[in-house]
């Protein structure tokens, strides 16, 4: 059945992940519809398992509208419905490079959005004072301040999620450091990660970066300062719905930039060793993931979802012809993300 439109979905300014979607909607001029969270008490559409943001309402085999909240899949849904402006490149080598930036940012580079924003005292104010308001704008002034302080305490019990703690701070605020340089390197000859259009991957951490360059005083002023272009980049994505792409336009399998090794290998760096411990310690039911990362110790409380999404990539690459899965091969060697495809 042909996907209705305009696509309706909720969604916050505040969450990255609505960010990735609302752009990925506006490149691809997919109509939609936006219900902000002051709306929801007027929201008569169906609840997730899982209450998560963005939240899409999408008709089911049957036409019955069902609530999703997986980006990653949802872009791909969105790709068979809506085939112009794909986001997914089409040769299969580059469209699971795609595949590890796009997971890259959303399990990654989150782990900076929210620490920042819940580990530092100038940014905890500002999202306690800021959040609230996207969903009581006519609230009082005590009563934001409330919501604010409730917010603040919630998440801030659940930087352990994410892994962000003392021991794991300077991992993560290095790692965001050494990705804004090489991010503005890329830029210096490449409108986005793949080539001269965008990806997936771009979109996923453009929504990261919404916040981190955007928004969060911290890593917003590390931004300004260390990668302007960067920066500028995170406005231009916000709408890129003028952009004309044609199919010459994504990397060549044979012409992979050291620019985009480089961004790889920063993943390889922190990403790919968290992936692989947390895997292992869901695998042996341990409580606590600890291993080392970047020569310094990294621990946390084991997140089953990211043990699906590395098995999902598994399940990308094994489904690559040989031929293809030789070339990813060849691109990821010695950036250490060829590791998360053993096992």
């Amino acid at each position: 059945m042909a996907m209705p439109t305009p696509i309706a979905l909720m969604g916050l300014p505040g969450s990255p992940y609505t960010r990735k979607m609302l752009a990925v909607l506006r490149y691809r001029r997919i109509p939609y519809r936006l219900i902000l969270g002051s709306q929801r008490s007027k929201n008569d559409m169906p609840k997730p398992k899982v209450a998560l943001l963005p939240t899409f309402y999408l008709p089911n085999a049957s036409g019955v509208l069902e609530a999703a909240v997986d980006s990653t899949p949802i872009i791909r849904r969105l790709e068979t419905e809506f085939p112009a402006r794909s986001v997914i490149p089409d040769d299969p080598v580059i469209a699971f490079l795609d595949y590890l930036l796009e997971d890259y940012g959303d399990e990654w580079l989150t782990k900076a959005m929210f620490h920042y924003r819940w580990y530092y005292k100038a940014d905890i104010e500002n999202a306690a004072r800021l959040l609230p308001l996207w969903s009581m704008m006519q609230a009082s002034d005590a009563d934001l301040a409330t919501t604010g302080k409730i917010i603040a305490e919630r998440q801030i019990s659940r930087l352990y999620v994410v892994g962000s703690n003392d021991t794991t701070a300077p991992v993560i605020e290095q790692s965001y450091r050494r990705y804004l340089q090489a991010m503005s390197r890329h830029l210096e000859r490449h409108g986005f990660m793949l080539g001269a259009r965008p990806g997936a991957g771009d979109f996923a951490a453009y929504g990261q970066l919404t916040q981190l360059a955007r928004f969060d005083p911290t890593p917003m002023e590390l931004a300004n300062r260390e990668a302007p272009r960067v920066a500028a980049w995170v406005d231009m994505v916000e709408d890129l719905s003028g952009l004309e792409p044609s199919p010459g336009d994504w990397i060549a399998r044979d012409a992979i930039p050291q620019s985009l090794k480089d961004l790889l290998a920063e993943a390889g760096r922190v990403y790919v060793p968290v992936m692989l411990a947390n895997a292992k310690a869901l695998m042996t039911g341990a409580e606590r993931v600890e291993t080392e990362v970047d020569g310094k110790p990294w621990v946390q409380q084991p997140f089953p979802y990211q043990g699906k999404c590395l098995q999902w990539l598994r399940g990308e690459y094994t489904k690559l012809a040989a031929p293809d899965r030789a070339a990813v091969d060849a691109i990821l060697d010695g950036t250490g993300c060829e590791r998360l495809l053993r096992g």
